[in-house]
């Protein structure tokens, strides 16, 4: 088989963690011996056994004796520090592994070239890049958080076919179907954080949860309440998962609901957002994903802040509503049909 073949074998081992190992990247490895795998695994949890152990675990006592003359193929660069786990570049080495074929080279300050220089001091040939841009987007949300120091920012909504978002007397309709909703609770399985405005949580009383797919743990709910106006009784409130609330420094004094964080905040057009993502960054929040309303979705727009956009059409009508967020320049990335609703996903 061709290089590419075990490549996306890992890229197929890797997705098995997407939503458990965050903020550590999705990462799969497979050992080849003379066009047969003797060893695969994947990062399935935070703080478990990385890829390449997962790997190496699972050769058959028959084929150890042949890792000396296999390949390893892995869509990250191996660790090469001690975090919760021991470097895997030291383990590749040990096993007298004598080639890595290599995705992506790892953007974490604490690997980023060292497992490489590990592997190539032990004189074990390395080669990079093999399928870069799909690995890219693979872990894109680790790639964001390390090279922009912010979380990688998904924008959901769902439209009318002609462009409406929704009613503009404050009462809450429906526009997508079932089965929309049922891809939205996988999408939330996948973050870390569901951030929504003021409005959004005092007319749609969402509980941003997941209940309808299953998970490894609750995202972090956010939102923001710049004079702390959102009654305490709200279901983001109910203590089930863990609530941020952004206010104004002047507020902070305002009672608080007993089971919210309470995050003083500049709520300055231009510093809201930053300051928001800066906040989250130094709390290890790799990925958000922005629920609405309209306001806090264009204010992301303006600003230039997201990574990916994802919005349901409906093949309905209104003659009156709150237009939906206007992108702009958009890189069309897919389209889907799911149920009678139109997914379309966009890129900056």
């Amino acid at each position: 088989m061709p290089p590419h073949y075990y490549m996306r074998r890992c890229f197929d081992l890797a997705r098995q963690g997407i939503a458990s190992v965050a903020p550590n990247p999705m990462v799969g490895a497979v050992i080849v011996h003379q066009d047969r795998i003797i060893g695969e695994g994947y990062h399935k949890q935070y703080g478990s056994a990385h890829a390449e152990v997962a790997a190496f675990n699972s050769v058959a006592a028959a084929d150890k004796a042949l890792l000396p003359d296999s390949t390893l193929y892995v869509n990250l660069e191996p660790c090469a520090h001690f975090g919760k786990t021991p470097p895997c570049a030291d383990l590749i080495v040990r096993y007298r592994i004598p080639k890595v074929v290599i995705c992506n080279i790892d953007p974490f300050s604490a690997v980023q070239g060292k497992g490489i220089a590990k592997l190539r001091a032990a004189n074990i040939a390395v080669e990079t890049g093999l399928l870069a841009a799909e690995g890219l987007w693979l872990n894109r949300r680790f790639f964001t958080f390390h090279t922009k120091q912010r979380p990688y920012i998904i924008l959901k909504w769902a439209q009318t076919h002609n462009g409406y978002f929704a009613p503009t007397d404050s009462t809450q309709q429906w526009i997508s179907n079932p089965l929309s909703k049922l891809a939205v609770h996988k999408w939330r399985s996948e973050a870390q954080a569901i951030l929504v405005g003021t409005n959004t949580a005092l007319i749609d009383n969402p509980r941003l949860n997941i209940r309808l797919w299953s998970y490894t743990q609750q995202p972090l709910r956010l939102v923001l309440d710049r004079t702390k106006r959102l009654p305490h009784n709200l279901h983001l409130f109910d203590g089930n998962q863990a609530t941020t609330l952004f206010c104004s420094p002047e507020s902070a004094l305002v009672p608080s609901p007993s089971n919210a964080s309470i995050i003083p905040i500049d709520f300055s057009a231009s510093t809201l957002l930053p300051n928001i993502l800066a906040h989250l960054y130094q709390q290890n929040i790799q990925s958000i994903i922005v629920e609405g309303g309209t306001q806090l979705l264009n204010a992301f727009i303006a600003q230039g802040l997201w990574d990916e956009a994802r919005i349901f059409t409906a093949p309905i009508s209104w003659t009156s509503g709150l237009v939906a967020p206007r992108l702009g320049t958009a890189k069309l990335k897919l389209t889907k049909t799911i149920g009678s609703n139109q997914l379309s996903v966009y890129c900056p």
